[in-house]
């Protein structure tokens, strides 16, 4: 069993928590160094990414998720995405820097815009598709040599890998499927850790 940490200064953490508890895996909501401290790995949810990475560099866990990323897994979903990339298009603060990935906000438009889609995944080699929940969904645009593509939609990538780190522009908390958190648990956490 893994504690596993989720980001909780804004955005949708309360749904990530409820499908890690859902996976019979311990779930804490991180706001300090403290919490960080004490988790196996971390998700960063979706949001509003501009206001998740000015209370980053507000309260000190900018630097703190940068160290605990370089050798704990972690997973970025929607604004989580943003927040790890490596570039992003109109962004105010400069996000972690994760994952070698180069995005653009809000690329699908607006909150009215949302919209539910299938998405073609392969992950650990198993191909299928799964719901995907796209809320002002960002767009990779483009991914270094050391990035898998693990899903696309219409032919563009949504879920990539870079080592230990699992980004998806889109909502996996927002459906019943667990499988993209079971695979961050089964092949990030439990890799690591083995």
């Amino acid at each position: 069993m893994y504690q596993i940490g989720v980001l909780a200064l804004q955005g949708d953490f309360a749904k990530h928590i409820q499908a890690i508890i859902r996976l019979k895996h311990l779930a804490l909501a991180v706001r300090t160094k403290q919490d960080l401290d004490k988790c196996d790995a971390l998700v960063i949810p979706g949001g509003e990414s501009t206001t998740v990475l000015k209370l980053l560099h507000d309260s000190g866990l900018f630097g703190n998720i940068q160290a605990f990323a370089e050798n704990h897994p972690a997973m970025g979903t929607c604004a989580g995405l943003i927040i790890s990339a490596k570039e992003v298009t109109d962004l105010s603060y400069s996000p972690l820097n994760l994952i070698d990935i180069s995005v653009n906000r809000n690329a699908y438009g607006r909150q009215r815009d949302s919209f539910l889609d299938e998405v073609q995944v392969s992950l650990n080699g198993v191909e299928r598709s799964l719901e995907g929940v796209f809320i002002r969904a960002p767009q990779i645009i483009r991914y270094g040599p050391d990035v898998q593509i693990l899903g696309n939609h219409k032919g563009m990538p949504v879920i990539a890998a870079n080592k230990h780190i699992l980004v998806s522009t889109f909502h996996p908390e927002l459906t019943n499927d667990l499988s993209i958190h079971q695979y961050f648990i089964n092949y990030f956490i439990g890799q690591k850790r083995t």
